[in-house]
Formats: structure tokens, C-alpha cells, sequence
């Protein structure tokens, strides 16, 4: 698709690969909203049964990219000025809503912050041995968002995704399935292997049954209004980034010490 963004077709597993291994694969808004396009794309195309999203070189994705300011959206000009959600609400409803198809994550790596809650998106989680998988949120003064106020707590439970966030844990593969993140550790060595054939397996049924199956599972989960609860995730952040604690938890973070939070 772009050089940033790769897609390939194999049999009816269509995989979308983040492609940004210098930067471990960190979200600009080029790939953020290609991913978007991407996914949508296969949710209208009948040939793809299955859709994968994984990384390319050591990482799946390592959060935003908070070098690149180019501003960028694939939307019109008037519906990018009406939209409130942005590519970091949108990566929720084009996998969970908006694609009926089941969404492998193929977690090969390092997955932060809006990485995170890219994978956590994803209906089923295969992870990596050595991936390492953390919110990170509460370091730079933000708060959650790309959808993990809901993501978390259904995977993991209310308790364990407030711990994993507060304290801000890291989990590597191992951990990240013993905590409920993700369904399965694969070696290193064998992962992408490990990845396409269990894609494949799920082709062995009719798509129409895992599409029924997934808009059962996701109407079923929906005890919340999705979209309200997207929106209140960007306002939270938005207010935490605008706080003086905000601006000295990044400094503090650039500077490699400790934070001094005055609160407010």
C-alpha cells in the first residue's frame, strides 16, 4: 500500500504489516490513518476471511511518534473537520465495529501506548516470547486511550487493568498471556511462521460463521455505547496533556529522572 504500510493476500488471510523499523514501527499519522484505511478496505472485501496487523523488524508498534508533526488525514476536508475521534478512536471501530471479519494481532514486539491499544484492539492476541507490552501512559502525564478503557478491562478485568496501568507494568510475552493480554506465546524464531499458519487455520470455516460469531461476541460486550466512551477517552487526555504535571512528567521522561508533580 505505501512504504510505510505493507499488504499482502495470502489464500483469504489479507496481513497488514506496520512497516517503520527504524522507529520501531511508532504511529505518524500517515500509518495511523492507513491502518485505519486498510482495515476497512477488508472489511468490504469478500475474498478476505481473516485479516492479521503485525509489525515488521523487532517491534509491533512502540506508541506515537512524537517526532513527526506533519499533519495528515485521510478523510475529506469536511468530514476531517467534523470528526472527533481521530485515527486514535478509529482503530477501535474499524476492527471491532465496522469489520464483521475475525482481526489475528500479531503482537512480534514492543507494543506502547496507542501500540497497545492497536493490539488490543485485535480479537485474538498472539504474542512473541520477547515482546514486551505496556501502556506507559502514566509516564508522560496522558491517559488511556485508542479504545483501552474498554479493551483492557474486558480482556483482563477491572482490577488487573487499573495495576497494569497505574503502576505502569511491562509484561513480556510470557506474562502478557498469564495476565490474560494475549491468547498465546510464540518463539521468536518461528513467529511470523506461527502467525500465518494459525490464520490459516481459521479459514478452514465459513466466513459467514466467524462474521455472525464476531458481531455476536462484539454486540454482547457492548454494555457501554462505544463511541461516547471514545470520545471521553480524547477529552481525558487532551485535559491531562494541558496539565502543568503533564508538561513535567515529559520533561522529567527526557531528562531520565523523576518526576516532581505538584498537581495541578
Amino acid at each position: 500500500m505505501t512504504d510505510i504500510l505493507h499488504v499482502k493476500d495470502s489464500g483469504h488471510v489479507r496481513t497488514i504489516t506496520l512497516n517503520r523499523p527504524d522507529k520501531k514501527n511508532a504511529i505518524n499519522q500517515r500509518l495511523a490513518w492507513g491502518i485505519v484505511e486498510a482495515v476497512d478496505a477488508a472489511a468490504v472485501d469478500d475474498n478476505v476471511w481473516i485479516l492479521a496487523i503485525t509489525g515488521s523488524g523487532d517491534s509491533f508498534c512502540s506508541g506515537l511518534d512524537l517526532s513527526d508533526s506533519e499533519k495528515y488525514s485521510s478523510l475529506s476536508p469536511q468530514s476531517a473537520q467534523l470528526d472527533d475521534l481521530g485515527w486514535v478512536g478509529h482503530f477501535l471501530l474499524s476492527i471491532r465495529k465496522r469489520c464483521e471479519k475475525p482481526v489475528v494481532g500479531g503482537i512480534n514486539g514492543v507494543a506502547v501506548g496507542a501500540g497497545l491499544g492497536l493490539a488490543m484492539a485485535t480479537d485474538i492476541r498472539l504474542v512473541s516470547k520477547s515482546a514486551r507490552l505496556m501502556a506507559g501512559y502514566t509516564r508522560i502525564g496522558g491517559s488511556p486511550d485508542a479504545g483501552l478503557t474498554i479493551t483492557l478491562p474486558q480482556a483482563i478485568g477491572y482490577e488487573r487493568a487499573m495495576r497494569f496501568m497505574a503502576e505502569n507494568r511491562s509484561l513480556k510475552g510470557e506474562e502478557a498471556v498469564a495476565w490474560g493480554l494475549a491468547g498465546e506465546v510464540v518463539a521468536d524464531d518461528t513467529f511470523a511462521e506461527r502467525l500465518e499458519a494459525y490464520c490459516q487455520e481459521l479459514c478452514a470455516w465459513s466466513p459467514i460463521t466467524l462474521r455472525l460469531l464476531k458481531r455476536g461476541l462484539v454486540r454482547a460486550m457492548e454494555s457501554i455505547d462505544m463511541e461516547q466512551q471514545l470520545r471521553l477517552e480524547v477529552s481525558n487526555i487532551q485535559r491531562a496533556f494541558a496539565s502543568d504535571d503533564a508538561k513535567e512528567a515529559r520533561q522529567a521522561f527526557l531528562e531520565k529522572r523523576a518526576p516532581r508533580f505538584a498537581g495541578r
